[in-house]
């Protein structure tokens, strides 16, 4: 089956990882190094040379882009309506609400759309990448300011939006949409300088996946952390496929949408629960716990549609 097919490797190479961490073939120190290296410079060049390289006008669709983040959008309100509910603590609150939504789109969700889907489909989900990144971004901070206690004065709005606007993945997402909406044709030594470069950042981005998981805070945080899972896993790519089915999207259009809503939560969430006052012990179980479920939750979701949702 070409689910299983697909999957299996990507989180064997993941497992990899982990077992090299635990055989110090990857060190504490290499780890912030590669990881740079693959946020800064190869995945954007991944990014960007899948989508120049498409015609935008056949691999933009509006009405998934709206779908999908209409879809994250009613995930951040109801783990918030859950946490209050749940009367959990503020610092645990904000980080609940951000691991619940927050996916890792570039290391998780580009990878598998390019195995599963070619280039094609990594030119659709990376179009798409874009936009729910920089909307999962500010709604991951709005959460963590809403439910900040401390005194400590936490980032402004000019501080989010240049951080945004930075990002190594967003950037390359939106050079790749302008060069294949307007159809510039680059150099043949600069494309495939791009994608060499862009060649290395699956493969590093699994491993650094890998390396990155705690079973430690998997067992420390575990029943409050996979009920965060269950929102950014089972919940999220439900709602998605709910509204997809409602406004009648063929399944060959929404997939790429899918995969990056089944896409565990980021990485990155520790860094801002921990620079926003959040729980990030519990943000990094939520990774952890997250990433190795997904490996189911991405076959039975892929398997279900490729059932129900793809032409025979």
């Amino acid at each position: 089956m070409q689910v299983v097919a697909t999957i299996i490797p990507i989180f064997f190479v993941i497992f990899l990882g982990w077992v090299a961490r635990k055989r110090s073939f990857i060190t504490p120190e290499f780890l912030g190094p590669a990881n740079r290296l693959v946020y800064f410079l190869s995945m954007p060049a991944l990014i960007f040379s899948s989508i120049a390289k498409a015609s935008f006008n056949e691999q933009f669709d509006a009405l998934v882009l709206f779908l999908t983040l209409l879809a994250a959008v009613l995930l951040y309100a109801g783990a918030h309506l859950f946490a209050g509910i749940s009367k959990m603590a503020p610092a645990r609150a904000g980080a609940f609400v951000q691991s619940s939504g927050h996916g890792n789109l570039g290391y998780i969700g580009l990878p598998i759309a390019l195995y599963y889907l070619g280039e094609s489909g990594l030119a659709r989900a990376g179009i798409i990448c874009g936009f729910l990144m920089i909307l999962q971004n500010l709604l991951s901070v709005i959460s963590l300011q809403l439910y900040d206690r401390t005194d400590k004065k936490a980032p402004g709005f000019k501080s989010l939006i240049k951080k945004i606007v930075g990002n190594p993945v967003i950037v390359g997402a939106m050079a790749g949409i302008v060069v294949s909406a307007l159809e510039i044709s680059l150099p043949r030594v600069i494309r495939q300088s791009i994608d060499i470069l862009g060649g290395l950042a699956p493969p590093m981005a699994l491993l650094l996946i890998g390396a990155s998981l705690s079973m430690q805070l998997i067992r420390t945080y575990l029943v409050p952390s996979l009920i965060a899972v269950t929102f950014k896993l089972i919940v999220l790519p439900a709602a998605g496929l709910l509204l997809f089915s409602l406004f009648h999207v063929p399944a060959t259009s929404y997939l790429p949408a899918l995969i990056l809503l089944c896409s565990p939560t980021a990485t990155i969430a520790y860094v801002m629960a921990k620079e926003m006052h959040g729980d990030a012990d519990f943000t990094v179980a939520t990774i952890s716990a997250g990433t190795l479920l997904s490996a189911v939750t991405f076959i039975v979701w892929l398997t279900l549609v490729s059932f129900y949702g793809m032409p025979r």
